[in-house]
């Protein structure tokens, strides 16, 4: 048996809900709170749960079983409840519905995705057909690379069949196949301080030695090998009237071939200062490896095609530069990512779900999921 296509009603709902409940990554408590939600609305439509304590400053996490009366691999779906807006950015009331658009943090990144996924829950749950678990984890931390978050996402992935991941739908509805790896590093300078005015000689500065460590990163980018790398935060100091002591700069790596990111890694970490009296150091690492579309992942394409094509959706092919969650299981388990709302503005203030995608895209979550879990 087909599982029903969910009403939108209910899924808007929830999205109107969750995504009134701001949660900021760096604001555990608020995003315990919608993690709160979702185990009630999950645990209600007959999932078992499984709370995962917060560390390490960081919300809870949250496992969900649907049981399914067979044996085996389970199929695993992939949420994350955590936004990147500080609280209050849009205003006292942080949904606003214009039309067929829901504005709001965190819309379409990802609370409209977990809104498919508790869909795709009372759906299956309403539905007795045998199928192997259909496992789910929501998670606290992904906007800033999973810290507390990735080794339970590996573990979970490690026996499952196939991994879903719900964030948003790219441009046309596309689905992702590959993404880009992600390292991201901490390089720092520490030199000598001292009076600008009265004994300029003595100091040796951290940001002329960091300054020159920027020029080196930012030229290692090669458009050619799809390599960029960023410098995108930089700090040090302490007056116009001191020589610095400290300064860092926070670097960003986006790289495609996992070869030619142990290459980069290697001379990030090999960067060394060329002023005497000043030392460079570099913490960080890969923190997402990148990965491409592969044999398995093209025939899990091939089976959501067949099952989105009669809900009007044909799923466009898409490797993106942004990081994600998918690339930490995307070597042991055939994964699809993409696989939320329809929206767009990821990150900003104008952050919107388009509300005539919630109902084809949660029929086609849920249905995708079934196949698999019947397969």
């Amino acid at each position: 048996m087909t599982p029903h296509a969910p009403d939108r009603g209910p899924i808007q709902a929830d999205l109107e809900a969750l995504v009134a409940l701001e949660s900021p990554t760096e604001d555990p408590a608020r995003v315990t709170a919608a993690i709160d939600a979702v185990e009630r609305r999950v645990a209600g439509a007959g999932a078992r749960v499984e709370r995962i304590a917060g560390r390490d400053g960081f919300g809870d996490h949250l496992a969900a079983t649907l049981p399914g009366g067979r044996e085996g691999a389970p199929v695993l779906v992939l949420c994350h409840l955590d936004t990147v807006h500080p609280v209050g950015a849009f205003g006292p009331e942080p949904v606003r519905v214009e039309g067929e658009r829901l504005v709001g943090p965190g819309s379409v990144d990802m609370k409209g995705g977990v809104a498919l996924a508790i869909a795709m829950v009372r759906a299956l749950a309403a539905d007795p057909a045998p199928r192997r678990p259909v496992r789910l984890l929501f998670t606290s931390d992904e906007e800033v690379g999973s810290p507390t978050s990735r080794a339970r996402i590996e573990a979970e992935a490690a026996p499952a069949s196939h991994v879903l991941v719900v964030e948003p739908a790219r441009e046309g509805g596309g689905v992702v196949v590959g993404r880009r790896g992600v390292g991201r590093y901490v390089v720092r300078a520490h030199g000598r301080p001292s009076h600008s005015g009265l004994d300029h000689p003595a100091g040796r500065s951290a940001i002329r030695t960091l300054a020159r460590a920027v020029l080196e990163i930012e030229a290692m980018t090669d458009y050619a090998r799809n390599v960029a790398l960023n410098v995108g935060t930089i700090r040090g100091g302490t007056g116009a009237n001191t020589v610095p002591e400290h300064a860092e700069a926070l670097v960003d790596l986006r790289i495609d071939d996992p070869a030619a990111a142990e290459e980069f890694d290697a001379r990030i970490r090999a960067l060394t200062s060329p002023d005497e009296g000043v030392t460079l150091s570099v913490e960080g690492e890969i923190n997402r490896p990148p990965y491409r579309m592969t044999p398995p992942i093209e025939a899990l394409l091939g089976v959501a095609r067949e099952i989105g094509a009669p809900l009007g959706l044909s799923l466009p092919a898409v490797h993106t530069g942004g990081g994600g969650d998918s690339s930490f299981v995307a070597a042991s388990t055939p994964v699809l990512d993409g696989l939320g709302v329809a929206g767009g503005g990821a990150h900003t203030l104008g952050e919107w779900v388009d509300l005539t995608s919630l109902a084809p895209r949660a029929a086609l979550l849920a249905r995708l999921t079934d196949r698999l879990a019947q397969g």
